[in-house]
């Protein structure tokens, strides 16, 4: 079977979700459901490294990928995360050349980077020679593009070796453009066009915050990881529905 970092630089559409609930039976039952990932999100959802760790082993015996949002592109998170084992990082709000490569240098060891050797959960299942030695090519880097000025450098984002994705986020970049709450504004669509298209041509598989509304959309303009929806979200949106539909027929007696 190939790796997940395989298939993000083949053609596949990598379909992935938010596990946003410190709950590891949520995280379980997500795992049976068919994504391909997992986007684990320590950035705006209320998730310390332990509940990580957890969410990990929950999903363990699912054959989604594992990727941890951490709260900030700093290497000290980046370390603890990749400490738990997950298949790789999303880092937030990288809007440059260098903070790419701040980014990738965190992820990966010596000679290449800077992360310290301490790995928790990966030698309870391999040797430590082993792991440190072949961390640096497994793990997944993908950096989020979410303002005006990560627009700007993009170009120069996607040159930086060991850059393996990009996540757009549509809110905080309609924020950054000026239209913050409308990320459905005509001018907000055709950045986002413009984004998928500039990663024609490179080795960097280009990956947006979606949803089912979207998706089809965002897969047409090139985008092949997508993130569609989350824990909380589709059990709101299955609630809304079920609820709809009683209601529908109460009212039609």
């Amino acid at each position: 079977m190939s790796s997940f970092k395989e298939r993000m630089r083949s053609e596949d559409v990598l379909i992935g979700a938010v596990i946003e609930t410190p709950e590891p039976d949520v995280a379980e039952l997500m795992g049976t459901l068919g994504f391909d990932w997992f986007w684990i999100d320590m950035e705006h959802c209320p998730l310390d490294f332990k509940h990580v760790q957890t969410i990990l082993q929950a999903i363990g015996k699912s054959e989604a990928a594992s990727l941890v949002r951490v709260p900030w592109n700093d290497p000290v998170y980046i370390k603890r995360a990749l400490d738990l084992w997950p298949t790789g990082v999303i880092v937030p709000w990288v809007n440059s050349r260098d903070e790419a490569v701040k980014a990738v240098s965190a992820c990966k060891y010596p000679p290449e980077g800077i992360r310290g050797c301490g790995p928790r959960r990966p030698v309870w299942y391999r040797s430590f020679t082993e792991y440190v030695r072949e961390a640096n090519e497994s793990v997944v880097i993908i950096v989020q593009i979410e303002t005006a000025d990560a627009l700007k450098n993009l170009s120069e984002i996607l040159s930086v070796p060991g850059i393996d994705g990009t996540m757009v986020g549509p809110a905080d970049l309609s924020a950054s453009l000026g239209y913050l709450g409308y990320p459905d504004k005509p001018e907000v669509v055709e950045v986002i066009r413009r984004v998928a298209e500039m990663h024609r041509g490179t080795n960097v598989c280009p990956g947006i915050a979606s949803n089912p509304k979207d998706a089809e959309k965002h897969i047409k303009l090139g985008f092949r990881l997508l993130n569609v929806g989350s824990d909380l979200g589709f059990m709101r949106m299955a609630a809304v529905e079920t609820l709809k539909q009683i209601r529908e027929f109460l009212n039609s007696r």
